[in-house]
């Protein structure tokens, strides 16, 4: 089969529906199905930029203009790269929905992959601090633009039940199934507390993931340092608050690591703190978990029971919740770094995308 991918990001940059697609693409292209990757760039380029790692094809689409002329460019990609594909699957309902909506294409089933709600990450961008379900509850407008981007698919992919069954409760669907974020394999290392205990965030630098109210928390937790890695568009904005509350000595702001970067960010700290609003279904939780590293995350997420084997689960939307759910981590860290050292269950990226392929044979 050709499978085209079609996303918003992709490596080198950070996000889940980059390590998605990645390893999506990696996964199929072994299986013997050719798989092409559809991505923004910051620069335009008509050309396949192949990185010297990935043997699959990935066409960039430059970010220049507003939206409306992104979403043309992308779409006339689409149209070129996808016309005699098997299958297209998007994994944004806006950044790569909408240009798959306007290409038209009519041989490939379209499938779309939904682990996050764009339309309430822009209402978080703005301020807003609404869960995912309570935003829901306010009926938004941006509901009947988000009914006539699933129409237009023929299969909707959710990682969670949890998002599933909201989405049935707001909105008339297509087929649809469920396929669960991988548990990648891994090397799980008993951790034992430094002093000062050593606190890390890895992720996007956005609004939903409430990272000023971490940044705040600290105020309450003398004893503790804090690493931020990653990008995004809050960056300055929590440099200013650091320097405001006068922890820039207990703060550090690292750019986005991978590979061994990445696993030794894990092994040298104590525990990682995802203090989101809602936080869907974060591959940065399940890869830490994979090496042992104590997890701290939203009681409102998507994660079933078998992902979060082996995480502390709270409410963390106030600073307050959050400094007393890692004080009470620290205070008992010995037990917690026991249970987040033993082999979680493993969910490989091979089950993921035969999963998938599975999906693609059944359209």
């Amino acid at each position: 089969m050709k499978i085209v991918l079609a996303t918003g990001i992709y490596p080198p940059e950070i996000g889940g529906p980059a390590t998605y697609v990645k390893a999506l693409a990696s996964e199929l292209s072994r299986a013997g199905h050719e798989a092409v990757v559809v991505t923004y760039e910051a620069v335009r380029s008509t050309q396949y930029a192949v990185p010297s790692d990935d043997p699959w094809k990935v066409m960039t689409v430059s970010r220049t203009g507003g939206p409306l002329l992104r979403w043309w460019r992308y779409a006339k990609t689409l149209k070129r790269v996808a016309a005699d594909a098997d299958i297209v699957e998007a994994f944004s309902s806006v950044s790569a929905g909408v240009p798959l909506l306007l290409a038209r294409l009519t041989k490939p089933k379209k499938v779309l992959r939904l682990g996050g709600d764009f339309f309430w990450e822009r209402y978080t961008d703005r301020g807003g601090e609404k869960s995912l379900k309570e935003w829901y509850a306010s009926k938004p407008r941006s509901r009947f633009i988000m009914q006539k981007i699933l129409l237009s698919c023929d299969h909707i992919v959710f990682s969670t039940e949890f998002q599933k069954a909201l989405y049935r409760a707001q909105y008339r669907l297509p087929i649809h199934s469920v396929i669960e974020n991988a548990l990648p394999a891994g090397t799980p290392l008993l951790h034992n507390a430094h002093t000062p205990f050593r606190l890390l965030f890895m992720g996007r630098f956005v609004g939903f993931k409430n990272l000023p109210a971490l940044l705040r928390a600290l105020t309450f937790l003398p004893q503790c340092l804090l690493t931020f890695i990653g990008d995004g568009p809050v960056l300055r904005a929590l440099r200013s608050l650091s320097q405001e509350l006068s922890l820039t000595d207990r703060v550090e702001f690292l750019p986005p690591q991978s590979g061994q970067g990445k696993a030794k960010a894990f092994a040298d700290a104590d525990l990682l703190v995802l203090p989101s609003i809602t936080e869907l279904s974060p591959n940065v939780a399940l890869e830490a978990r994979a090496q042992g590293l104590p997890v701290l995350l939203t009681r409102t997420t998507g994660f079933g029971e078998m992902l979060t084997r082996g995480m502390i689960l709270r409410d963390l939307k106030t600073p307050e919740q959050l400094a007393q759910a890692i004080a009470d981590i620290r205070s008992r860290y010995s037990e917690v770094a026991k249970t987040a050292a033993l082999p979680a269950p493993v969910r490989g990226w091979d089950a993921v995308a035969r999963e998938h392929l599975q999906l693609f044979s059944s359209l």
